[in-house]
């Protein structure tokens, strides 16, 4: 799927080449891995592209789209995006497309332990914006934001994420 990804920038083709170095050691695919690891994830768009699907992350501290770590029963990155958003979201109704939206490297604080950065693939997906979340463990809040009026506490590269992901069609 990396192989196949075709990324518009500089940055992306970057990160592409890096995520494929990384992966020349077979264990950087899961988190019991080398403390830089694969991760996936998918924000959820409702059908209008006007609201995000966001989780306020136990950990992070920080509204986010939804993502984890990749299990040995994840055949494939976006069947591990699937799952984390099914499983974060309560929402098993969410259509994850099958194209790479973007990469993203990022370093993590001491609350994520032994993990010190991670090489995310982000997808995107989409649901009902009426749709109700359910708040998995993992999370502090899921709930639905206007596009136009991100929560304060989001990350900056989540609006580059939400435009990349409102290109893609359902």
């Amino acid at each position: 799927m990396l192989t196949g990804y075709a990324p518009e920038d500089a940055q992306q083709r970057e990160w592409r080449d890096a995520y494929l170095r990384a992966l020349e050691d077979d264990t950087a695919v899961f988190k019991a891995g080398p403390p830089v690891h694969l991760t996936a994830s998918c924000v959820v768009l409702d059908h209008t592209g006007d609201h995000v699907l966001l989780t306020l992350h136990g950990k992070a501290r920080t509204w986010l789209q939804f993502g984890g770590h990749i299990e040995v029963t994840d055949p494939t990155l976006h069947a591990a995006a699937e799952r984390e958003v099914w499983e974060e979201s309560g929402i098993a109704t969410i259509r994850v497309h099958s194209q790479i939206v973007e990469l993203h490297q990022h370093s993590l604080g001491a609350r994520f332990g032994r993990c010190e950065a991670h090489l995310d693939v982000r997808f995107v997906g989409w649901s009902d914006a009426g749709t109700r979340p359910v708040r998995s463990e993992e999370s502090l809040d899921v709930r639905w934001w206007p596009v136009a009026s991100l929560p304060p506490a989001t990350v900056t590269e989540l609006g580059v994420l939400i435009d990349r992901a409102r290109q893609v069609r359902a």
